[in-house]
């Protein structure tokens, strides 16, 4: 009885913990920098950035002194793209390229659950503020 109830718990332990594991996606994913929820940087600022694409996402946390988003993701190579008339218009994100005339799909950036009324690069930065790419069509 003591044997089958280590073998059941064993198990549910191995169980649980395959539930629990987040799998990377083929495709987009593959030239992603983090696949990983990380901490990056040092500064008087710390936020956090979630890259959502292919129902897949990683959250990073960001410490840093610059005062926009694009200044602090541009100082950790999180971000990429060209500038026109309306600001950065932002191809790659955490290494994934998307640009939309080629793939139909495009990075919307949501600045604490909303989708932002500015481009990155005016987007202030607050401490504690939250911040989300996603990959959209």
């Amino acid at each position: 009885m003591k044997k089958t109830a280590i073998l059941t718990l064993l198990a549910l332990v191995v169980i649980l913990s395959l539930a629990s594991c987040k799998t990377v996606p083929e495709g987009l994913w593959d030239d992603a920098m983090y696949t990983e929820d990380t901490s990056l940087g040092e500064g008087a600022k710390t936020f956090t950035l979630k890259v959502t694409a292919e129902e897949y996402s990683v959250t990073l946390t960001i410490s840093s002194d610059m005062d926009t988003l694009g200044d602090a993701l541009t100082e950790h190579s999180l971000m990429d793209g060209t500038l026109g008339d309306y600001g950065l218009y932002v191809t790659e994100v955490n290494g994934m390229t998307l640009v939309y005339e080629d793939t139909g799909m495009y990075w919307a950036i949501y600045e604490n659950g909303a989708y932002a009324m500015t481009g990155v690069d005016g987007i202030n930065i607050t401490d504690g503020g939250e911040y989300e790419f996603k990959a959209e069509k």
